[in-house]
């Protein structure tokens, strides 16, 4: 007699709503990290999900499915969301007072003061001790921004130095110029050098915009962190950006595993869920030196924003105006090191860079950072680093 073969139990499909801006890197993450939650049980979902639920909220008022995992930074999303009777699970910022968050709904949230201690700690140890914040204006969609003020005060409360905090406007296309000159005499007022956070990587390219714009050097004068990691930040701007990595896939996943637990009986509500930054991604713009010399800082800051388009020392030397060998002395003496290798240190940096990024050839990198070619970058490598670039990029992949 042939065995019996037991089929497994199907699994009752069950239709959930995920109310994000995925618009956002920080919406994206966090689906994506329900993504993996997905992926590794044997839960079955329906998803429903738009690019940008805000365009019609109300719809949700007849949803008729077995739960939703939303974004309540959104005040709105919040206050029609927590309305329906089906299960509910609530992601977004952390808060100071516990009366802020929503009552009788299960919630997961990015740890703001984690984040802004990562980030602070990270400019001390640069020898920064003087810091400021470039935060959001004071509106309802903008809380999450305003309880990183309160993170960062908490953080400078302990140094004992004063909590700078700027607030700037709300930036569309016609006050776009005006805000940039505000927050450009905002940074020329500050004593130098400084640390800024930015409240998220968008306001933090607002920052490296500003200082490319008027001169300001990048790390020597002002040090930029800002908060999310986002790649599309990263390619917009000429010099790299440090940033806080939040926790966003675990936060995803959490409250997938929340939700899951709802839709299948559990009726406790737990506390907020704080989710950990999951660490710091480390560029030049927060790579302080403490220089003294004006004319090797500003011929740094012109390296930085040009190096990968393949300037050579006699371009540098052009736009500081004093001889060659003046400047190789002064770098000399600052540095340890010619012009001409601080245009190679830099191009060598960035490609290192976008290696261990992994989303792009050795060739477009090598164009990207200014290498005549890429068997010249193929030869600086070895010649600095003892490998090859995809020696370099399997080292880092393997760590």
């Amino acid at each position: 007699m042939s065995p019996v073969l037991h089929q497994p139990v199907s699994q009752k499909t069950l239709r959930v709503a995920l109310l994000f801006n995925a618009n956002k890197v920080y919406d994206r993450e966090i689906i994506a990290g329900i993504g993996q939650y997905l992926s590794s049980t044997r839960t079955a979902w329906d998803l429903y999900m738009e690019e940008d639920f805000r365009c019609r909220p109300q719809q949700m008022a007849d949803w008729n499915g077995d739960g939703i995992i939303a974004d309540f930074d959104d005040p709105d999303i919040a206050a029609l969301v927590g309305k329906l009777s089906c299960p509910v699970v609530a992601v977004g910022s952390s808060y100071a007072e516990a009366a802020s968050y929503p009552e009788g709904i299960p919630y997961v949230a990015t740890d703001n003061q984690a984040i802004l201690r990562m980030a602070c700690e990270h400019l001390l140890a640069a020898g920064l001790p003087r810091m400021a914040l470039y935060s959001m204006p004071a509106r309802p969609d903008n809380r999450w921004a305003l309880e990183r003020e309160h993170a960062f005060r908490a953080q400078l409360a302990l140094t004992g130095e004063q909590a700078e905090i700027w607030r700037g406007d709300h930036t569309d296309s016609r006050s776009w110029q005006q805000h940039l000159d505000s927050l450009a005499a905002w940074l020329h007022s500050l004593p130098k050098p400084v640390g800024i956070i930015a409240v998220n990587d968008a306001r933090a390219r607002h920052v490296l915009q500003a200082c490319l714009a008027t001169g300001i050097a990048v790390p020597e004068e002002v040090a930029v962190v800002g908060i999310d990691n986002d790649p599309i930040s990263q390619t917009l701007t000429r010099i790299p950006l440090s940033s806080v990595i939040q926790g966003t896939r675990e936060m995803g996943q959490t409250a997938a595993r929340l939700l899951s637990r709802l839709i299948h009986g559990a009726r406790e509500c737990p506390r907020p869920v704080l989710v950990p930054p999951a660490g710091m991604q480390v560029a030049t713009s927060s790579q302080h030196e403490a220089l003294r010399n004006p004319y090797v800082m500003r011929a740094r800051h012109y390296i930085r924003q040009y190096a990968g388009q393949g300037i050579k020392a006699e371009q540098v030397v052009d736009h500081i105006g004093i001889a060659r060998s003046t400047l190789d002395a002064h770098f000399r003496k600052e540095l340890g090191r010619t012009i001409h290798d601080e245009i190679m240190l830099t191009k060598l940096a960035r490609a290192q860079e976008l290696l261990r990024s992994g989303r792009q050839s050795c060739a477009r990198i090598a164009e990207q950072c200014g290498f005549t070619s890429l068997q010249y970058m193929h030869a600086v490598f070895k010649r600095e680093l003892g490998c090859t670039p995809r020696e370099y990029q399997h080292s880092q992949r393997s760590n």
